[in-house]
C-alpha cells in the first residue's frame, strides 16, 4: 500500500533527525546578538543552499530569504536568529554556546528562542524538495534579524522595502508544539517630569520632580489592576521598569525625573488608549508622555527603525490558516493540537498586527526556557516541527 503524504513526510523528518540537530548545533555555536548576526546568517544561508532551496539570498537588513516553489499563493515561514546574551555563566550547567547534542536534546542559548525554528524549517524545505510538494505554492523561509531588540522590525523592512507580502505566515517561535493564534501587543513609553531645583537645605523653594514621579508611579500601580481583560489573550498590564532623575547637585532638589513603562496590550487596547490613561494620571503635573523609537544599524550597516509600538493580534480559531494547521497536525500525529497563545511578543506584531497577514505559530521548545539559563530543545520537537511545516505547505495546495 502506498504511503500517505503525512506518512512520507514523517518518515523523512525522522530520517533527517540527526541532520536537523547538527544544523541547529552549528547555529548555536555562533554567538548572534541583535545587530551582530552576520556569521550565523551566512551559516543559515549555507544550510538552505545545501538543502537544495531554489533561491537563497540576504537582503539589505541582513535577513536570509530562502525560496522554494513559484506558485501564486505565498507562504512565509519566519524564525529569528538573533538571541539574547548568556547572562551569568554560573547559572548554566553547560556551555551556552557549546551546541551540545546529548540525551535527546540540543543544548545552548537560542535552541528554544529561537534558532530551533530555522533549523527545523531548513529540513522541511529539504523534505518539500525531495517529495516535490511545492508545485502550486511559493514558500519563503526567512531567517530574520534584530527581533530581540525590536519585534517585527525585520518584517517591516521585508514588506515595505523588499515587497515581500505573503498570503499567510507561520512563526516558528517556541510553542511547545502547540498551534498559537495570537498574543498581546506591547509598547514602551517614557513619562518625563519637570520640576524646579533649589538648594537641598531649603527644598520648599523648589519643586521636586522625583516626588511627582513617585505620586504618578503609585497611580500607575493601581491602573494595572483595572486594565482590560480578554477571554483569549488575558489582561493588559503596565509596569515601571526604570526610574531616573537629574538635579544640578546631590545637594539640590531634583528638577527632572523619568519613568520607563512596559505596557502589554490586550484586545481592544491601542497605542492611543494607553497614552491617554497615563496622561490622565499626570494631568495637572508638569509632565509629558512619549513613545520610544528604535533606530539602530543592522549588521549590514543599514540604519533602520520604527516606533516601539507593537500591536495586539489574534486570528479566529475557525480561520482557514488555523484549521489547516490543525488538520495537518492531526494527519501527522494522530491527535488534535492544543490551540493557544504566546505570553510574550513575536514578529507577528508586524506580520499580522500591522499588515493583517493571517499568521499562526508553531515551534519547537517550551517558551519558559526563552531567555533562561540551561536552555535546551528536545530533538523530537525539531523532528515534529520540520514535519509540520512541510505538511502545512502541502495542505495549503490541496
Amino acid at each position: 500500500m502506498e504511503l500517505s503524504i503525512a506518512e512520507k513526510i514523517n518518515a523523512l523528518a525522522e530520517k533527517y533527525r540527526d541532520y536537523t540537530a547538527e544544523n541547529l548545533s552549528k547555529l548555536v555555536r555562533i554567538k548572534s546578538l541583535s545587530c551582530q548576526e552576520e556569521k550565523v546568517q551566512h551559516e543559515l544561508k549555507r544550510q538552505m543552499e545545501e538543502a537544495g532551496f531554489d533561491e537563497v539570498r540576504i537582503d539589505g537588513l541582513g535577513n536570509v530569504i530562502g525560496r522554494i516553489g513559484s506558485g501564486k499563493r505565498i507562504l512565509a515561514i519566519d524564525g529569528h536568529t538573533d538571541t539574547v546574551d548568556t547572562g551569568n555563566l554560573d547559572n548554566w550547567d553547560f556551555d551556552p554556546l557549546g551546541g551540545e547534542i546529548k540525551d535527546g536534546f540540543v543544548h545552548g542559548r537560542g535552541t528554544v528562542d529561537q534558532e530551533g525554528g530555522p533549523a527545523a524549517f531548513v529540513t522541511s524545505g529539504k523534505i518539500l524538495k525531495e517529495l516535490g510538494l511545492a508545485k502550486d505554492l511559493t514558500i519563503y523561509f526567512v531567517g530574520s534579524v534584530m527581533e530581540e531588540d525590536c519585534d517585527g522590525l525585520c518584517w517591516k523592512y521585508l514588506i515595505e522595502e523588499e515587497g515581500l507580502k505573503p498570503d499567510f505566515a507561520i512563526s516558528t517561535e517556541p510553542t511547545n508544539l502547540n498551534i498559537y493564534r495570537g498574543h498581546r501587543g506591547r509598547m514602551e513609553m517614557h513619562v518625563h517630569f519637570y520640576g524646579v531645583s533649589s538648594h537641598g537645605s531649603a527644598p520648599e523653594r523648589g519643586k521636586n520632580a522625583i516626588y511627582m514621579a513617585s505620586r504618578a508611579a503609585l497611580e500607575i500601580e493601581k491602573l494595572n489592576e483595572r486594565l482590560k481583560h480578554d477571554d483569549f489573550l488575558g489582561k493588559g498590564s503596565v509596569t515601571i521598569s526604570e526610574i531616573t532623575s537629574g538635579s544640578p547637585s546631590l545637594c539640590a532638589v531634583a528638577d527632572y525625573a523619568r519613568i520607563h513603562l512596559d505596557r502589554r496590550l490586550t484586545w481592544g487596547e491601542t497605542k492611543g488608549s494607553a497614552v491617554k490613561e497615563i496622561e490622565a494620571i499626570i494631568q495637572g503635573m508638569n509632565a509629558k508622555v512619549t513613545i520610544l523609537n528604535y533606530n539602530e544599524k543592522a549588521w549590514t550597516g543599514l540604519e533602520y527603525g520604527m516606533e516601539k509600538y507593537y500591536p495586539t493580534w489574534k486570528i479566529p480559531e475557525d480561520h482557514e490558516i488555523v484549521q489547516t494547521g490543525a488538520e495537518a497536525y492531526k494527519a501527522l500525529f494522530e491527535q488534535a493540537p492544543l490551540i493557544d497563545k504566546w505570553t510574550f511578543s513575536t514578529n507577528g506584531v508586524t506580520i499580522n498586527g500591522f499588515y493583517g497577514i493571517p499568521t499562526i505559530g508553531f515551534g519547537p521548545g517550551n517558551e519558559v526556557l526563552a531567555h533562561a539559563p540551561n536552555e535546551k530543545v528536545p530533538i523530537d520537537h525539531l523532528v515534529k516541527a520540520s514535519a509540520f511545516y512541510a505538511a502545512f505547505a502541502a495542505a495549503m495546495q490541496a
